[in-house]
């Protein structure tokens, strides 16, 4: 019969009590070798610039179809939706079924 296991249980090795003895003799040579050095290079930036992702001198054009008869503005979402999916909200202002 197999015997069950506590898997939340801190578990100690012997390498473990090893490491943590070892560590004050560490430690003054770990203070003295910590450099912070960024290594950066100016010409890797041409690599994350995609072609034509420059768009400021594109100009947007859109057509705006205005709103039909069967078609109602969500007063919470603002999105136009058919009348179908029309409900009333306790302030008796039009809203989608999503928003309901």
């Amino acid at each position: 019969m197999a015997t069950t296991t506590d898997y939340d249980a801190r578990r100690v090795s012997d390498a473990d009590s090893q490491e943590k003895s070892s560590l004050p003799e560490l430690a003054p040579t770990l203070h003295g070798s910590a450099i912070a050095v960024v290594d950066e290079d100016p010409n890797d930036v041409n690599f994350f610039e995609l072609p034509g992702a420059d768009l400021s001198g594109e100009e947007l054009s859109v057509t705006v179809i205005p709103q039909r008869a069967d078609e109602f503005t969500c007063s919470s979402c603002f999105l136009v939706q058919h009348r179908s999916r029309m409900r009333v909200s306790g302030a008796g202002l039009p809203v989608c079924a999503d928003c309901a």
